[in-house]
Parts: structure tokens; C-alpha cells; sequence
């Protein structure tokens, strides 16, 4: 099989990529740039030059591939509401291509506010409908073309760590604490985040291709929920650095665009997943790759 994989060279998508190549699939992945696409070719994998700006060139490696797996998403939080547009069109361009074909198509989404005041779990909809919600409202979007010939299925991340480069919430978390010269959090740090270990999401997206039934909500979860002040305080902890609560009034200040992210409470269970994926994560939990040095540089 031919797996279309956008995001391919991005911090999940990479790790996708390598667990399909070694399970023995054919991988095109998304590449905006030649250094992307040399990276994807030196690995086994083709590439298809593009990017989430032009739906056309999206629809046409999805008609091509055997399945696609959407993990590519333009974070801009400076222009949220743009980049959720973005990402509905690019989502409806491979989603009609990919209508009567009865093929796979695996999109990143999230729990965030499927279940407030408590650990959502994948029975729970997504609350955001249209272009201007969270990432252009794209899971239920692409979860409604179960109707329609398609095999969708939601990869609902939570935060994915890990020791190799992890770019993402933690990085930035840490690096707002150095600048600072205090690890904080927000209020009295009670909500949550759920997490996962880079190479177990991996492996759970590759048993969702194989396994999912059409509109499952996947839920790559191993751990469903750390309060941000734990978090908080092994980073202080690992970088020598005093922890401190920030008031919400101040946490904008603090923390720049994270603020909203750090404020909220996103725990999920995967209880679900587990089960009919037959997946069981092993990695290490976020706190040890902290402790192991992961979010030193």
C-alpha cells in the first residue's frame, strides 16, 4: 500500500513515516521544500512537492495513494482563524477526491473541548463545527464522509514528547521558563494534559490504518492526565530554576500565545483505543524524558 502522509518531516509525521516504512508500506509524503523532500527520500520514502496552501495538488497525491494520513497543520496562533480555513480546505480537497473509494483517511485533531470538567473519551464529538472553529471544524467535516465511501478516522493527539527534537508545547515551555528565570504555571495548576511518547503515537496510527472502523475517534493517550504544576515543576526541577504560580491575569504576559493552551484542562482516557486497536503504549511518561535531559537545550 501507498500511504499519502502529509506532515511527513514534521515531529509526529516523521515518526509515522518510519513506523509504516519498517512495517513494510509505501510512504509519499507532503514536501514543501527540496531539503524536506531529500530528507524523505533518503529514508525510502517518495515525496510529493506542495503544501497545505494549494487543495488541488492535495487532492491529486490523495487520489493517487491507497490511503492518507493528514497530519501537517499551520500553527499560526498569531492568525488562528486563517489557519483553521487552511485547514478545512485542504481537508475538503482530499476528502472529495477521496469520496466512493472506501479508502482510509487519518487526520490530526484533538480533544480539547470535547469534554469539559472531565477525561474525554473517544464516545465524545468534537464541539467545533465550520471554518472558523478550531482547525476549521475538520473532524466532524471528515467524520460526516463515513456516508460518503470514505474510512475516516480522527487521531486525536494529546502532547507528544519525546528525546529526539521535540518542537513542540514542552520546547516552548521550557524555553519561556529560562527566559524568565522561573518554571511556572497558571493559577493553581490543577488542570491537565494528557500525553504520549513520540514512538507509541507512531505505532497507534499505524494500528488505526489497519484496525479503525470509519469514524472512530482515536485517542493515542498513555497517560490521561498531569497537572501543568507537575509539569511545571520538573522543569524547574531539571533546569535548576524556582517554580512559581503566574496569575491568569498575568499569564498572557508570561507565557505569550501558550497562555490559553496552559490555562486548559485537556485530560483523555484511551480506554476505547486500547481495545479495539490492541495497543498498549511502552515509552517513557513526559516527566522521565523531562528528568532524562529531553527539554535541556
Amino acid at each position: 500500500m501507498n500511504i499519502f502522509v502529509t506532515g511527513a518531516s514534521g515531529w509526529i509525521g516523521s515518526a509515522v513515516t518510519d513506523e509504516l516504512l519498517a512495517n513494510g508500506y509505501a510512504v509519499t509524503g507532503l514536501a514543501r521544500s527540496e531539503a524536506a523532500a531529500a530528507a524523505l527520500e533518503a529514508k525510502g520514502a517518495s515525496a510529493h512537492r506542495g503544501s497545505l496552501d494549494d487543495p488541488g495538488s492535495l487532492a491529486v497525491a490523495a487520489k493517487a495513494a491507497d490511503a492518507v494520513i493528514h497530519l501537517a497543520f499551520n500553527h499560526d496562533f498569531d492568525n488562528y482563524a486563517a489557519a483553521g480555513r487552511s485547514e478545512r480546505a485542504a481537508v475538503s480537497a482530499m476528502l472529495e477526491a477521496l469520496e466512493g473509494s472506501g479508502k482510509a483517511f487519518l487526520f490530526a485533531s484533538g480533544a480539547a473541548g470535547a469534554a469539559p470538567g472531565r477525561i474525554a473519551t473517544e464516545e465524545d464529538a468534537s464541539p467545533f463545527h465550520g471554518p472558523e472553529s478550531m482547525r476549521g471544524g475538520s473532524e466532524n467535516l471528515a467524520l460526516s464522509h463515513a456516508e460518503k465511501g470514505v474510512r475516516p478516522v480522527a487521531l486525536r493527539f494529546p502532547i507528544v514528547h519525546g528525546r529526539a527534537g521535540d518542537p513542540g508545547f514542552v520546547t516552548y515551555l521550557a524555553q519561556v521558563a529560562r527566559k524568565q528565570g522561573v518554571s511556572g504555571y497558571i493559577g493553581d495548576g490543577s488542570n491537565r494534559w494528557s500525553s504520549v511518547d513520540r514512538p507509541d503515537a507512531a505505532r497507534m496510527v499505524r494500528l488505526a490504518l489497519e484496525k479503525a472502523p470509519a469514524g472512530f475517534r482515536a485517542h493515542p493517550v498513555a497517560e490521561t492526565g498531569i497537572p501543568t504544576r507537575t509539569i511545571a515543576e520538573a522543569l524547574g526541577d531539571r533546569l535548576g530554576l524556582p517554580v512559581r504560580s503566574i496569575s491568569p491575569e498575568d499569564s498572557e504576559a508570561h507565557f505569550g500565545w501558550m497562555s490559553m493552551m496552559f490555562s486548559t484542562d485537556v485530560s483523555a482516557s484511551s480506554d476505547i483505543t486500547r481495545a479495539t486497536l490492541s495497543w498498549e503504549p511502552t515509552g517513557p511518561t513526559l516527566l522521565e524524558d523531562i528528568a532524562a535531559g529531553a527539554y535541556d537545550a
